[in-house]
């Protein structure tokens, strides 16, 4: 049977990977090679790669033969993401819709924040999907964006940061769904079942805290947290409501940012009439930055987190350990709130990016009494030896001891105001990284999660240091395992160790390695990261015991190398005498006398051998 006209003529659609991912790459190749229509005809793991590639198929062959075709290029958003010197994703999406405007090109990542998405669609993207959505919503967007039609995310202005909440294909009018009260049911059932067990894993991990936990009680409570964990996976998986996304922040949020301005999400480019998409900001390399649209994500994103875990996974202790947890919770989401009106106050004064730096000292000691002042209360007063005494008049007394001991210590706050008020770049592993792409909303993240942190520490200390076993400061603010005399002195000599250490070891040696450690959110709870960043100046200043930590630690990585070389060549040495020598002597030694002992056996049984025979005979 001979294959008709159109059947000669068909040809799969052509498609081109660019991921620095070598399994999912490898894997999205396979499963896309399945589809008879479809045919990944290239693949690239860097940028300029992938522009190569293209520039080979879709430029004019000799001979007036046409150029090859190429129907989708699919690029991972988090290209570039592990390698500063590689092309982002946003900047190889702009090359190529600048040099093939006809070409769709299709994103795929792990994230839903909504500054991204428009992100992308400012870079030229013709759709956007999440890696791990189902086979079949990842098939229809192929063919969707494939087709030329664009295809985003349909977020509202505070959409989810849960991927397995909000659909990867676009949502139109037509599609639109009716809120039932079985889903209504779900989702309310989804979000209560959440929120008890997020209070109930914060408080294991908080009891896995105490260092005097026998090893069975550590044993059952690590279960008790990996059963929690399992538990909110399935909750989350069987109760989901994908046409219901659920709303970003809970009642504790909205309680939180109920009193501050919360600046609109921009509408998208395609929703802009013709004069007011003219007006849209666009930075250098064309990518979206609006400065109240990304700090309103950053702060949601924290208190987001803020909401599901503030134990402290880090093992060292920190000076809001000594809280309730919803006084820990209600006192970074307030550093928060100062800190975004901090920004306003900056935006207002019209302040320049040099003075920033300048005015870097006196503004976190500005954002310390503002959070001190608003915490405690301006005219709280505490009965200590039958007097009163105003609290926040003795707290603020302590402003050059904080400063000295905290608040000087927090890196790049100068940095994260430029980014927040101007969209100055982030310095992301000594590469400039433009506002708004993932890496830099990922350092900004960090580094305001760690300033966060740091200033409630701050507020706490002077708290600490002049009221620390008053009693109606236990009774507002202490843990209830925290409340005995003793138990507070405990706590106070173990944070004053962990200043002693960090002083004369960690830093310097954080120094020595060029990083910044960073206090940050985590959805299980605080933990400890760190960046990179040169620290020359600093290093070449250590004296004493600080600099003979860093001699320490270059002895360190000096000999180590050739001692353990050393000792691996003796104990080969020892090993090859032992078992060579020793053990072959020992061995014939031991031949030796199970010979003898055959020898002698045989000769006892000889002579008897021989009396038998002859009387025999």
């Amino acid at each position: 049977m001979t294959p008709s006209p159109a059947e000669l003529d068909y040809r799969p659609r052509q498609l081109v990977l660019v991921d620095d991912d070598l399994v999912f790459r490898a894997g999205l190749r396979l499963w896309l090679n399945q589809f008879r229509d479809l045919e990944v005809v290239d693949e690239a793991e860097r940028g300029e790669q992938a522009l190569r590639s293209l520039e080979q198929r879709l430029a004019p062959l000799p001979d007036a033969l046409p150029p090859e075709a190429v129907d989708l290029v699919i690029v991972s958003l988090d290209l570039g993401r592990n390698d500063p010197g590689q092309m982002p994703s946003l900047e190889l999406c702009q090359q190529i819709r600048s040099r093939y405007p006809r070409l769709p090109v299709l994103l795929l990542g792990e994230t839903m924040e909504p500054i991204l998405v428009e992100a992308m669609r400012q870079a030229g993207a013709t759709g956007y999907g999440l890696k791990t959505a189902d086979q079949q919503s990842l098939i229809g967007l192929i063919r969707q964006v494939m087709a030329g039609q664009p295809t985003f995310p349909a977020l509202r202005p505070n959409a989810s940061r849960d991927a397995s909440v909000v659909s990867p294909t676009a949502v139109t009018p037509d599609r639109a769904f009716q809120i039932t009260p079985f889903r209504l049911f779900r989702r309310n059932l989804r979000r209560s079942s959440v929120r008890q067990i997020n209070a109930a894993l914060e408080d294991c991990l908080a009891q896995l805290q105490n260092p005097s936990l026998s090893i069975l009680d550590r044993a059952f409570l690590a279960g008790r947290v990996r059963e929690l964990y399992a538990a909110r996976w399935l909750v989350q998986r069987l109760l989901a409501t994908p046409q219901l996304p659920d709303a970003t922040l809970t009642e504790a949020n909205q309680a939180a940012l109920s009193d501050r301005p919360t600046a609109p999400v921009p509408p998208s480019s395609a929703e802009l009439s013709p004069p007011a998409a003219a007006l849209v900001v666009q930075s250098p390399q064309g990518i979206y930055n609006p400065a109240p649209a990304l700090r309103s994500l950053l702060v949601d994103q924290l208190l987001d987190k803020i909401q599901t875990g503030t134990a402290n996974l880090t093992g060292k202790v920190l000076e809001t350990d000594i809280l309730r947890s919803d006084r820990k919770r209600e006192l970074f989401c307030l550093v928060l709130r100062q800190f975004e009106e901090l920004l306003e106050e900056l935006r207002f004064s019209q302040v320049q990016p040099a003075q920033i730096e300048e005015k870097r000292s006196q503004l976190l000691l500005d954002l310390w009494q503002a959070v001190t002042i608003e915490f405690f209360g301006k005219y709280a007063t505490v009965s200590m030896q039958g007097y009163e005494v105003e609290v926040v008049s003795s707290l603020l007394q302590e402003a050059r001891t904080v400063q000295e001991s905290i608040l000087g210590k927090i890196p790049g706050v100068a940095e994260l105001l430029n980014h927040l008020l101007f969209q100055t770049p982030l310095l992301v592993n000594g590469t400039p990284v433009a506002a708004g792409t993932p890496e830099a909303i990922h350092q900004a993240e960090s580094l305001l999660g760690n300033l966060v942190i740091q200033t409630a520490n701050a507020v706490m200390q002077p708290l600490l240091n002049r009221f620390a076993d008053v009693e109606a400061i236990k009774q507002k603010f202490y843990d209830y395992r925290l409340l005995s005399s003793r138990e507070i002195a405990r706590f106070r000599n173990n944070l004053s160790w962990r200043y002693r250490v960090d002083q004369y070891f960690e830093e310097p040696k954080a120094i020595f390695e060029s990083q910044y450690r960073l206090l940050v959110f985590h959805a299980k709870g605080i933990k400890m990261t760190s960046i990179y960043a040169p620290r020359r100046e600093e290093l070449e200043q250590l004296s004493g015991v600080q600099y003979a930590v860093t001699l320490a630690l270059e002895t360190r990585d000096a000999i180590a190398p050739r001692l353990r070389s050393a000792v691996s060549i003796v104990g080969s040495g020892i090993i090859y005498v032992l078992t060579e020598v020793i053990g072959r002597g020992i061995g014939l030694v031991g031949r030796g006398i199970l010979k003898g002992i055959g020898n002698t056996w045989q000769d006892v049984r000889s002579p008897r051998n021989g009396g038998d025979r002859s009387r025999k005979n």
